[in-house]
């Protein structure tokens, strides 16, 4: 027996409403977590591109200010 006939003589409610549920209450901790991880990871993604982007910036600035003044 399948699951699509476990669920083939249930009411709407229960597939859309009463499974969802549950699946929240019983993992919601662990999606919680989850979902925290990642968005840390991609907040420390965001800060380190936005980091190496000054890098690069900071070095292009200060090279061509010194060969500039290095040409005159």
């Amino acid at each position: 027996m399948g699951v699509k006939e476990t669920f083939r003589g249930m009411p709407w409610w229960v597939k859309w409403v009463a499974v969802p549920v549950l699946a929240l209450v019983v993992f919601g901790g662990l999606i919680g977590t989850v979902l925290g991880v990642v968005i840390h990871l991609l907040f420390k993604i965001l800060v380190f591109v936005a980091l190496v982007a000054g890098l690069v910036y900071v070095v292009r600035k200060f090279t061509s200010s010194t060969s500039s003044r290095g040409d005159a």
